[in-house]
């Protein structure tokens, strides 16, 4: 753990210390800044549900700018052999570049709790369930951010990570609304497939273990193929 958290350290200052984290941050409260008031007003309601619904369609391009250098960056420079020279294991460096992004995404959602601030003040908002929708939230986050984390293990470039890793949550975003295409037997698979699908449910205030296993699930499976991935490469 102390390996894994001088690995996190040093990629969550270094977020901070380049214009990346600035110009992320602001994309990312201007789109769901706009979105958000632009349909308050009309349908005139204490809520948050507009938000939280166009979140991960938001999630799913801009947390893979965020993760699109984590590896690639490293590949392409040829520092990541250094690292490698140093005492620190696959596992160390890969949790470590994943709980930065993931508390990275944490700060960026931070600044939206002012939206059901201001909402509290118009009307009686039901706090239950804003509070699901931030934990739904940090698990679609961290889901996202483990997907981010393996696309760029796959590639020197960083646009080809950036590209893959939004394909992915893409996928993942919009697979339960293809349902109709699919054949009835297929349903229940493809629908619980759907990282929106379990994030709606979170984002209702009701917290099911199915949903909360999903993103663990996720986040293990992409931290483990991003391991093989760089352990075939050493």
């Amino acid at each position: 753990m102390k390996n894994t958290k001088h690995i996190f350290k040093k990629e969550f200052k270094g977020y901070f210390v380049s214009p990346i984290a600035y110009i992320v941050i602001s994309i990312f409260l201007i789109l769901t800044g706009w979105f958000f008031f632009s349909t308050f007003f009309l349908y005139n309601q204490a809520e948050l549900r507009n938000f939280f619904s166009l979140l991960p369609l938001i999630f799913s391009f801009i947390i893979p700018a965020i993760t699109m250098r984590l590896f690639s960056e490293e590949f392409n420079t040829g520092s990541y052999e250094l690292t490698f020279t140093l005492p620190f294991s696959s596992v160390d460096i890969i949790l470590g570049k994943f709980l930065a992004c993931a508390s990275f995404v944490v700060i960026m959602l931070l600044p939206t709790v002012s939206y059901g601030i201001f909402i509290s003040f118009l009307g009686e908002l039901d706090w239950g369930a804003v509070i699901g929708s931030y934990i739904g939230a940090i698990l679609l986050g961290a889901s996202f951010s483990a997907i981010g984390l393996f696309a760029s293990s796959l590639t020197h470039n960083q646009i080809i990570a950036f590209i893959i890793g939004m394909a992915i949550c893409f996928s993942l975003t919009l697979i339960d609304k293809m349902l109709f295409f699919l054949p009835e037997s297929a349903l229940n698979l493809f629908q619980f497939l759907g990282a929106d699908f379990h994030f709606q449910n979170i984002s209702r205030g009701i917290i099911d273990s199915r949903d909360v296993f999903y993103f663990i699930s996720i986040c293990f499976v992409m931290l483990y193929s991003t391991h093989l991935v760089i352990e075939e490469g050493r």
